[in-house]
């Protein structure tokens, strides 16, 4: 107990260390990613610092310009489709890659995923950096007998103050990071009640000047800590004697103390013998006075904390990073700025005012002060007489000037507005577009727009490739139970119940385990669907057009069945499914899980009760016309019998006759030659 207390201490005081380490060297920059963030989302944030203190008894408009080109970002995103597909890598990988895929879109749907995605991806285009993360959980935590586990994705929020990686990860990714620090919030009450410890926050210097001093007080920080662990580990590889080479490590000789005897009883022979490291992850939740939790090695060989950034530089071995506000900011508060002071000019003298000497408005004061509301028709006013009585004037002496807006004022707001449109992408192009367009022109006008859009959803994109091997890393672990029930969700968007590492046979006649994941190796790729209605609609032209120059009928079917397949409207999903199954018999599209089963069951003749009924009616008919016809046809065959009878007794009688004659004939000649004989 006595070393182990030592060594949470001295894994304490090191983490400590390092963390404070790494917050010094990327402070400054994260600190901006979250003044970003503010002031993209938080009214009234443009004004932070010294220029609202320069304008704090004056008018503070905001004309927030960027929040409005990063709300086409995330738009635009949403309107993406981002799917992660397994690929498999070894033989069994390509027969449970459907499987992985289905197990994947199960995951995002019960853990709700996308709510994880877009909080990452808006951070990410706002301050530059965002992140989610992939837990293990029990599968039902109210069941205290179900000790199965599942994954889900979750979201993290402010990951520019809360997620950190060693400073010597430098890949996008942090596919080579050792140590990640997540940073969680907690009220002390809750720090108590979770850990029955007297709170003591982990030191976290990345804040918002602007925080309520409430919520520092009631805060404290706690700190998931990822280590990665490696360990050697001896791996043997034997050869039988068919030929057939098997790999066994350590741990398999240490679990099962028979086996070294059973390889050499079937003349099983070591070939060949190396020392590999094995890669786990080890968790701790830390706080500023010590560890409040050893979480031992958790599932899966990757720290489950994925980064999303906007854009991303390493310089002077220090990562920065920044999103699409960064570079905008100083011309919006500019913008805002002018914006201020001309509507305070337009304010303070908004017309010239008549200049009257106090005689001239004696009695008339009220119509004057009032002619804004009651809009007479003329004005009075007392004309000015000199000493001798003589009228000297009898209207205003003068009149105030207006204001003149400065020239530079002037040519600063256009300029302006000028800079922040080629800051953040002139979005409103796509918005003016106009009736009596061309195709083409609406297309250009797009993919300007999404040059803007690309790199974050590059980012994205490789965010979640990374998310696809976390995935795969602790699936491995969680899902390697044999026998067990799993849910999926296959492709289209239905949930099924299947075993884990069901035996099955391929078409081949080869063995091979089924929804296997712990024994097999994918590749992850991420593909991203339509980002317009415009590029959606010009796949339907480019389509429309190959099926009207093909020569090729089968083509030409193809082709128009794709091209209806891409218009989106209401009332079109029972089509776009027909010509998905039409087209997955044909060959041409890969068969779904529901696909293969009912062809299956096609070919065994096999369909739906209706179906059942009128096909045993075909078929009773069909016997009851085949019975009719056997019965006519036995009528006719008496009938020809008995006629045939009825014959042969004609020719037996016709031969008793003959035969009566013949003997007859007999007789007669025998007493014929009787007589001629006695008479000689």
């Amino acid at each position: 107990m006595i070393e182990q207390t030592a060594k949470l201490k001295k894994i304490h005081s090191e983490a400590m260390i390092e963390f404070n380490a790494i917050q010094d060297a990327v402070a400054d920059d994260r600190r901006q990613c979250l003044e970003d963030r503010r002031f993209c989302f938080i009214a009234g944030a443009q004004w932070d610092g010294w220029i609202g203190e320069q304008f704090e008894n004056k008018p503070r408009f905001e004309l927030n310009k960027i929040h409005l080109a990063v709300i086409r970002i995330i738009n635009e995103f949403r309107n993406n489709s981002l799917t992660v597909n397994f690929l498999g890598k070894n033989e069994n990988g390509d027969k449970n890659a459907t499987f992985a895929n289905d197990l994947y879109r199960a995951v995002e749907q019960d853990s709700v995923a996308s709510e994880a995605y877009d909080t990452a991806f808006e951070e990410s285009v706002m301050g530059g950096i965002g992140a989610f993360r992939m837990r293990a959980r029990y599968e039902d935590e109210n069941d205290p007998e179900n000790e199965e586990q599942t994954i889900c994705i979750e979201p993290i929020t402010d990951a520019c103050s809360n997620v950190f990686f060693d400073l010597g990860a430098k890949r996008k990714d942090k596919s080579d990071a050792k140590r990640c620090y997540f940073l969680v919030s907690m009220t002390k009450a809750d720090y108590e009640d979770e850990f029955d410890d007297d709170p003591t926050s982990w030191p976290k210097e990345i804040q918002s000047d602007t925080d309520f001093s409430w919520v520092n007080d009631d805060s404290v920080f706690v700190a998931e800590h990822y280590v990665t662990e490696y360990k050697p580990m001896k791996i043997f590889k034997y050869k039988g004697l068919d030929g057939k080479e098997e790999s066994y490590t350590e741990e398999d000789f240490e679990n099962d103390e028979t086996l070294e005897e059973t390889l050499n009883a079937v003349g099983t022979k070591l070939i060949s013998e190396r020392t590999i490291k094995t890669k786990k992850i080890h968790k701790y939740i830390l706080s500023g006075g010590g560890v409040l939790e050893d979480c031992g090695i958790i599932a899966g060989s990757e720290i489950p904390i994925i980064p999303v950034y906007g854009k991303r530089q390493v310089i002077d071995n220090i990562e920065h990073c920044m999103g699409h506000v960064r570079l905008a900011k100083d011309a919006q508060r500019l913008y805002n700025m002018l914006n201020s002071l001309l509507s305070e000019i337009a304010a303070l003298s908004p017309r010239e005012k008549p200049i009257f000497a106090p005689e001239q408005i004696d009695g008339f004061q009220t119509m004057w002060s009032d002619d804004n509301i009651e809009n007479w028709p003329y004005l009075l006013a007392n004309p000015i007489t000199g000493p001798d009585g003589e009228t000297i004037s009898t209207g205003p002496i003068g009149y105030t000037r207006v204001p003149n807006i400065p020239p530079a004022m002037a040519a600063l707001i256009s300029i302006v507005g000028i800079d922040i449109k080629e800051i953040l992408g002139n979005g409103q192009d796509g918005e003016k577009i106009v009736s009596n367009i061309s195709a083409k022109a609406i297309e250009l006008v797009q993919q300007r727009l999404d040059v803007h859009t690309f790199i974050y959803v590059s980012n994205f994109q490789d965010a979640l490739v990374r998310g696809g091997h976390v995935f795969l890393s602790m699936a491995k672990d969680i899902y390697s139970k044999s026998g067990r029930k799993v849910k999926i969700r296959n492709k289209s968007n239905k949930n099924e119940i299947v075993e884990l590492m069901r035996p099955n046979i391929d078409k081949y006649g080869v063995k091979y385990t089924e929804n296997d994941i712990a024994d097999s190796s994918f590749d992850v790729a991420v593909t991203v669907g339509p980002k317009s209605d415009s590029q959606r609609a010009a796949t339907v032209r480019a389509l429309s057009t190959m099926a009207a120059t093909t020569q090729e009928p089968e083509m030409a079917m193809i082709l128009n069945a794709l091209t209806l397949m891409n218009i989106q409207g209401d009332g079109l999903e029972d089509v776009h499914e027909y010509l998905r199954k039409k087209m997955v018999r044909m060959g041409v599209l890969t068969p779904t899980d529901d696909d293969k089963e009912e062809m299956k069951a096609e070919a065994e003749g096999r369909t739906d009760p209706n179906a059942q009924y009128l096909a045993a009616a075909a078929e009773e008919a069909t016997a009851n016309a085949a019975q009719a016809r056997a019965q006519t046809i036995k009528t006719i065959a008496d009938a020809e019998k008995a006629k045939a009878d009825t014959k042969l007794k004609e020719a037996q009688t016709v031969e008793t006759i003959a035969g009566i004659e013949r003997e007859d004939i007999q007789l007669a000649e025998n007493l014929l030659n009787q007589n001629t004989n006695q008479i000689n």
